[in-house]
């Protein structure tokens, strides 16, 4: 919940400056509701992609204060964060509600961003792969091979998101080797090995080398060094590391 209409407008607008030049992978910004179709405008045929923070399971109804998929979609929304820890935690989103976000978004022809990982507690009781491997399962419930090839995961550990603390490099690759192993599990290597897996949880420029080198790290939900400039610098990183 960061950045009006004004400021969203103004900070995309430096975002395209300095990054027109970006085409090895791709770049997405996830502004509020508020600020989506505007933004939305400015980024329409450029090298940066638009994503919601957010959405709900229906198409229209009588939800009030939800933002459905198709509202998402009419206004150029290609990705949608779901299942955000802060969402878990503060709005109580339970695994089954996930899926249905998943399922929407998939059958509306954009891409979900589906966030995973533990809490502290959960860690420090050694129960980081038994709760990520519910939430995978769960998250992923229903879904063909063809339609779980389509989806971003994240794994964010609830630890280090706004805490100033990261995972160390050899501990984010670990879940991250443990998610790509279930993957295939559930499918086949192949979809294992099409499947995006992201870091979420304090990354900064100062450490994010030392993840996004990592074998089954494929990129980065970035937090609050998205609000400034050192966005554009994670970029320049990961684009050195592809280069």
């Amino acid at each position: 919940m960061h950045k009006t209409i004004s400021e969203a407008k103004k900070f995309v607008s430096l975002l395209l400056n300095k990054l027109y030049d970006v085409e090895e992978f791709e770049i997405v910004v996830c502004p509020p509701f508020t600020a989506l179709s505007e933004v939305g405008e400015i980024l329409s045929g450029r090298n940066i992609k638009l994503g919601a923070q957010n959405v709900f399971y229906e198409d229209q109804g009588a939800f009030t204060g939800e933002v459905s998929p198709v509202m998402l979609k009419e206004i150029g929304v290609e990705y949608v964060i779901v299942g955000h820890s802060e969402r878990r935690r503060i709005f109580k989103e339970d695994d089954e509600l996930i899926n249905r976000k998943i399922k929407a978004v998939l059958g509306k022809g954009m891409t979900p961003i589906f966030c995973v990982g533990e809490t502290l507690e959960e860690r420090e009781k050694g129960l980081t792969f038994c709760v990520v491997e519910k939430q995978v399962r769960e998250g992923l419930h229903g879904l063909s091979k063809e339609e779980a090839q389509k989806v971003v995961i994240a794994y964010e550990p609830v630890w280090a998101i706004g805490t100033g603390k990261v995972a160390t490099p050899q501990q984010a690759q670990e879940v991250h080797a443990f998610i790509r192993k279930l993957l295939a599990e559930m499918y086949d290597d192949e979809t294992a090995r099409a499947i995006r897996i992201l870091y979420g949880g304090s990354i900064k420029p100062d450490n994010f080398l030392g993840l996004i080198i990592q074998r089954d790290i494929d990129g980065g939900l970035v937090g609050g060094a998205s609000l400034k400039e050192s966005f554009v610098e994670l970029a320049r990183i990961m684009k050195g590391v592809i280069s």
